[in-house]
């Protein structure tokens, strides 16, 4: 399977950011749409992006890890950490619980690290409203009959939740206009440049120019008067 070619930038490469926060991106989609392989993917071809692990307390699909995938964690221990505040967001999704760490998020963003956010509808919805400045991405599956298809050869869930699943799913569409993007899945090298452009495309905005940078650069002189 081809894929598209790697981009080696850090963002405290990118012009004028040296000194910037990092960007928080968040990627949703809905189950089977293939968000997970394109977030492994963002990550292994671009530099300077933390892929965030989330809790979960549903048990681990063959091939997963706990600490690479997801923490894998019980239902109590889930539950003491959301006593403790210790989660920016957290939901239920299929009768399971899901939840975003807080510490490392904002430790990794007040470096100056990009971070990528892999999260359902809910959770998106909740980490928008403290993180006026994420870049939030839908990921759109080409069909629901592709969809489904793709859960089914995925062989990890019963038929009763392959159809749980595509009935949420046409909720859950819904909510592509609360995106700032929208990429469509289809072929995935193509997904996967689209999203690269978006992360590029970020990265480069004017609002995220470091001004300390630049005015230390000698690009700007004061005695210039700006033209009219």
């Amino acid at each position: 399977m081809s894929t598209a070619a790697p981009i080696r930038n850090h963002p405290r490469g990118v012009i004028g950011r040296q000194h910037a926060p990092g960007i928080l991106y968040i990627i949703s989609a809905p189950s089977g749409a293939g968000k997970t392989t394109l977030c492994k993917q963002i990550v292994d071809s671009m530099s300077g992006i933390w892929h965030s692990i989330s809790c979960t307390t549903r048990r681990p699909r063959p091939g997963e890890e706990h600490g690479r995938e997801y923490f894998f964690i019980d239902e109590q221990v889930f539950k003491d950490m959301v006593a403790r505040d210790e989660f920016v967001e957290y939901a239920h999704v299929y009768s399971h619980w899901y939840g975003t760490p807080r510490t490392p998020l904002v430790s990794k963003i007040e470096q100056g690290i990009d971070v990528l956010l892999e999260i359902d509808v809910q959770g998106a919805l909740q980490i928008k409203k403290q993180f006026l400045d994420a870049v939030s991405i839908f990921i759109l599956p080409p069909s629901v009959d592709i969809l489904r298809a793709r859960l089914q050869n995925r062989a990890s869930d019963s038929k009763e939740e392959i159809l749980r699943r595509l009935q949420k799913v046409k909720e859950e569409v819904w909510c592509f206009r609360e995106y700032s993007y929208i990429v469509r899945n289809d072929d995935l090298a193509q997904s996967l440049r689209e999203l690269q452009s978006i992360f590029l495309a970020e990265r480069l905005k004017t609002k995220r120019l470091d001004r300390q940078w630049l005015e230390q650069s000698g690009l700007l002189d004061e005695d210039v008067t700006r033209a009219d």
